[in-house]
């Protein structure tokens, strides 16, 4: 216990960094002009450098780094690919859809259905995004407070663990705003970043160095064979990224909230370069560990490595961790907030707020998503069998929104509604479908089937064509 105290001290601080940089934030907040945008999108006034650490901060969470040091256990560092994936999906939206998507001035991708295609495609595309943020914020309690739990087991449970993480996540959101989220995100970055690093360094240091650990791996581990993972695995993940990046709410609401288009691309540009390494740096890490913890469960993999390093290092990477954990939250957060604040509160029910009633009512969302989201973490096993299937519907809104944009002659007033309900119903029958009818590897490539196939079908059948 007495050692505990030296983490906890560090993680204190840490805490007390981000609420005073949310306390500055506000005041920006109310200098954007007050009002969905203001408080969701920052006014769109975000330089570029917090854009692009609030999508880093997003990109790297529980899974990037104790998730990668969990696969790495046992896969080698070809684990550490699941974020070079998150970062050429940010490459890809820089270079292509980011100016587009910020010259439209929405607040989000459904408001871009409502304007070319109809009220029924917003209103799919709110519930389908919905399940997608609600589904991913929920994991984030559940991260935090294994994270806590795992390194500091004295002193917290799974569950005191969530709430606490849940305390500073929301409690950022609801002060701040987006603002809020960008700048805390530089901070956490920076931490972040300290805390890898420091744990790889300290753990190969432990374990006599790299070519000691690589003579100590277990007999066929692959160690740093980069593609063990398997490519078919490897190309769904970044199938899967660059399609989610493309049309995630909280990954595209960052470009809205840039100052303008050019800003917006260089955001993700910058994003994509600090999130690319965590990946590989988080699985050598693991690799460490199954070199000198062999037999262990692997989830157990970056914890067990940093419990054997002295209280100071322990309480800078179990910081590090956290923060990729809280600085994933905020931005989730804030997205599915900006999609009930602007498609269902403003758009149906009050659509001539003032300013100032809008930013209350953004404020109520976040506290309202809270609870619900909080809720559903306690039902985690479900939860994680429906993450990946539930990314994977990024696909409908990417094609439905680069065709709008590329492509407008093959669109057709119907292919939005018509193209996320079929991926929608495709995907639930993956869910539920026995695994040996699965011909597929992976359920980003049924939903690009289906999606390409029903897009191509209504613009033979629907002569509808949409105004551009």
């Amino acid at each position: 216990m007495t050692a505990n105290w030296i983490p906890i001290t560090i993680v204190t601080l840490y805490v007390v960094v981000l609420f005073a940089v949310t306390g500055w934030a506000r005041r920006l907040t109310a200098e954007g002009g007050g009002g969905i945008v203001g408080y969701l999108l920052a006014g769109r006034g975000l330089p570029y450098w917090v854009a692009a650490a609030l999508l880093a901060g997003l990109a790297v969470g529980g899974v990037s780094t104790i998730g990668t040091a969990e696969w790495a256990y046992t896969r080698g560092i070809s684990a550490g690919w699941y974020n070079a994936a998150w970062a050429a999906g940010a490459f890809v939206l820089a270079f292509g859809a980011a100016r587009r998507y910020r010259r439209f001035e929405i607040t989000t991708l459904p408001e871009l259905f409502e304007r070319h295609y109809s009220t029924t495609a917003r209103v799919l595309g709110v519930i389908g995004q919905l399940v997608i943020q609600i589904v991913i914020t929920s994991l984030q309690y559940v991260a935090g407070g294994a994270i806590l739990r795992a390194l500091l087991p004295g002193v917290f449970t799974l569950q005191s663990g969530m709430v606490v993480t849940a305390l500073v996540f929301v409690g950022i959101t609801l002060i701040g705003g987006f603002w809020a989220a960008g700048l805390t995100n530089v901070i956490n970055v920076f931490v972040i970043y300290t805390g890898i690093i420091l744990a790889a360094v300290m753990s190969v240091a432990k374990v006599g160095g790299l070519r000691t650990l690589e003579a100590g791996l277990p007999e066929a581990h692959p160690g740093l064979d980069l593609f063990a993972m398997g490519p078919a695995l490897i190309a769904a993940w970044f199938l899967v990224m660059i399609t989610t990046t493309h049309s995630t709410q909280a990954v595209i609401q960052v470009g809205f909230a840039a100052k303008d288009e050019h800003p917006a691309a260089r955001a993700y540009r910058l994003g994509g370069l600090i999130s690319l390494p965590v990946g590989f740096v988080s699985a050598i890490v693991g690799l460490a560990a199954a070199a000198s913890h062999p037999g262990i469960v692997a989830a157990e993999a970056l914890p067990r490595m940093v419990m054997d390093l002295p209280p100071l290092a322990a309480g800078i990477i179990l910081a590090g961790l956290w923060a990729a954990d809280v600085s994933t939250a905020s931005a989730l957060l804030l997205g599915s907030a900006a999609l009930v604040s602007s498609d269902i509160v403003k758009r149906f029910f009050a659509p001539d707020l003032s300013a100032a009633r809008e930013q209350i009512f953004g404020r109520v969302t976040v506290a309202i998503l809270s609870v619900i989201t909080f809720g559903l973490a306690l039902a985690v096993e479900g939860i994680l069998k429906a993450l990946l299937v539930g990314l994977t519907l990024t696909t409908a809104y990417t094609l439905v929104a680069l065709m709008t944009m590329y492509c407008p002659r093959l669109c057709r007033r119907s292919s939005a509604t018509w193209t996320l309900s079929t991926t929608m119903a495709a995907l639930a029958l993956w869910l539920i479908a026995p695994a040996e009818w699965r011909v597929l590897p992976h359920p980003i490539y049924l939903a690009w089937i289906v999606s390409i196939v029903t897009f191509l079908l209504v613009a033979v059948f629907d002569p509808r064509r949409i105004e551009v």
